[in-house]
C-alpha cells in the first residue's frame, strides 16, 4: 500500500484532504472478499484498487459500473479483461506474467543449490492460477531432473502446519508461491525455513524485509505505485474500458548474503554477478 500512497503523494494528493482512501485487508475467501467489496460500494466510493487476482475477481463480481483496478497475472485469461489494450469493462490496471517467472525462480534454486534434487513448492490452491502455476513448475522440474513436491496452504492455519511437515520432511529445498498470502504472513514463512536451514526463492522482493534468501518478480511497491496513474485518470473522467492495461516487465533478482550465511548455502559468484541487489 506504500506504493500507492507514494504515487498519490508525487501526483498531488494529500490523504484526508484531497482523496480520501478506505482501506480494507483480508485474506479471507473469496465470499469475504466479496462482502468487503460490497461494503466499499455502499459507501460510494470512486472506485476500487485490489491487489491480486482473488481480490480483483471478488470485486469485479460485486460491481459492473465502479472501477476497479488490479494487479494480476494474465487479466485477459481470467475474464477480467477483453484485450491488454482495450479492457473494455469496468476494470483496468497493470499485468505481471507469473507462470514463465516460476519456472525461473525454481531455475534459480537449481542454481544457488545444485545438489537440491527433493523441492518443496509451497502454494495456495485457491488462487485462480494455481493449476497453470503447478503446471509450469513440474515441467520446468521435470527439465531439471528434480523431484517437486507440492505443499498447499491456502488460510494461516494451513500454513502453520505446512510450515510443520516441512521441518520435519525431506526436502532440501523450497520455491515458494507468489500468493499475496504469503507475503503477508512473511515473517513466519521465512523464519521457518531459515530454522530448517532450506534454501528458498521467494517472488518478490518484499520477502527481504523478513530474511528471505533470493527472490526474482517485480517490486509490488512499484507495481502498487503504477496504479496510482490509473487513479489519477479515472478521477480526472477516464473510463477504464479504454485505458490499456500495463505490462509490468521489470524483474529484480535480489539475494541476501546473511541468510545464505546462516543456512549454509554458498551462493554462485556467477549468480551474485547477475544479481540487481546484493544484500551483505
Amino acid at each position: 500500500e506504500e506504493g500507492l500512497r507514494e504515487g498519490l503523494r508525487e501526483l498531488g494528493y494529500v490523504e484526508g484532504k484531497s482523496i480520501v482512501i478506505e482501506w480494507r485487508r483480508s485474506t479471507g475467501t473469496h465470499e469475504q472478499l466479496q462482502l468487503l467489496a460490497a461494503d466499499l460500494i455502499r459507501s460510494k466510493v470512486d472506485l476500487i484498487v485490489t491487489a491480486g487476482a482473488v481480490a480483483a475477481r471478488a470485486a469485479m463480481e460485486t460491481t459492473k459500473t465502479v472501477p476497479v483496478l488490479f494487479h494480476v497475472g494474465d487479466p485477459v485469461a481470467r475474464g477480467f479483461a477483453a484485450s491488454l489494450a482495450r479492457p473494455g469493462g469496468n476494470g483496468t490496471g497493470v499485468s505481471v506474467i507469473s507462470a514463465e517467472l516460476i519456472a525461473k525462480r525454481l531455475e534459480l534454486l537449481h542454481v544457488i543449490a545444485p545438489k537440491a534434487k527433493r523441492i518443496v513448492y509451497l502454494r495456495n490452491p485457491s488462487n485462480p492460477n494455481a493449476q497453470q502455476l503447478l503446471d509450469e513448475v513440474q515441467k520446468a522440474g521435470r527439465t531439471l531432473g528434480l523431484r517437486v513436491e507440492i505443499l498447499d496452504a491456502s488460510n494461516i492455519p494451513e500454513i502453520d502446519a505446512a510450515l510443520n511437515k516441512l521441518r520435519r520432511g525431506t526436502a532440501n529445498g523450497c520455491l515458494v508461491g507468489g500468493d499475496l498470502l504469503y507475503l503477508s504472513e512473511r515473517s513466519r514463512i521465512s523464519r521457518a525455513l531459515r530454522e530448517a536451514r532450506l534454501p528458498a526463492v521467494f517472488a518478490y522482493m518484499e520477502f527481504h524485509e523478513d530474511g528471505a534468501l533470493a527472490s526474482y518478480g517485480p517490486s509490488l511497491k512499484a507495481t502498487m505505485h503504477a496504479l496510482a496513474t490509473y487513479v489519477d485518470k479515472i478521477l480526472k473522467g477516464a473510463k477504464p474500458a479504454e485505458l490499456p492495461i500495463e505490462q509490468i516487465s521489470k524483474y529484480q533478482l535480489v539475494i541476501d548474503l546473511r541468510v545464505a550465511r546462516e543456512t549454509g548455502v554458498t551462493v554462485p559468484l556467477e549468480l551474485l554477478l547477475r544479481a540487481d541487489e546484493v544484500i551483505r
